[in-house]
């Protein structure tokens, strides 16, 4: 099966060996979106909320590249640096997801890239 690598100037550059999606057939593997402003490629100095917006909304970014939407994401995972903020995404990703919502997963890690508080990747099958 071919690969197409999956690329968007409306979600961040890629900021090391990776691409932001690799899709495969109808199946397309979303890289970790952090709160990275895709115009100035800095992160986000605002509250939590805002870095969570940003993520989710350089995630639909990518999947519409792709040819999809998030509500075709099938799996999300979430990195957290503090799960007490796992409320505060659960509220947030509501707004971006229709039921029946993605399986998903979500961990507290020690770091992650530049810093960040928050990180999350996903599986899209499109229709």
């Amino acid at each position: 099966m071919s690969k197409e690598f999956i690329k968007t100037d409306l979600a961040p550059a890629a900021i090391g060996t990776y691409s932001q999606a690799v899709k495969v057939g109808q199946t397309v593997y979303l890289s970790g979106q952090i709160p990275l402003d895709p115009v100035s490629m800095t992160v986000l100095d605002d509250a939590m909320a805002a870095q969570i917006h940003q993520v989710f909304k350089n995630l639909s970014a990518v999947c519409a590249a792709a040819g999809g939407s998030m509500n075709e994401l099938v799996k999300v995972n979430i990195f957290l640096i503090d799960l007490g903020h796992f409320a505060l995404v659960n509220e947030i990703m509501a707004t971006y997801f229709s039921p029946p919502y993605p399986a998903r997963a979500a961990v507290q890690v020690s770091a992650l890239p530049k810093g960040v508080a928050v990180e999350i990747d996903g599986v899209l099958v499109l229709s």
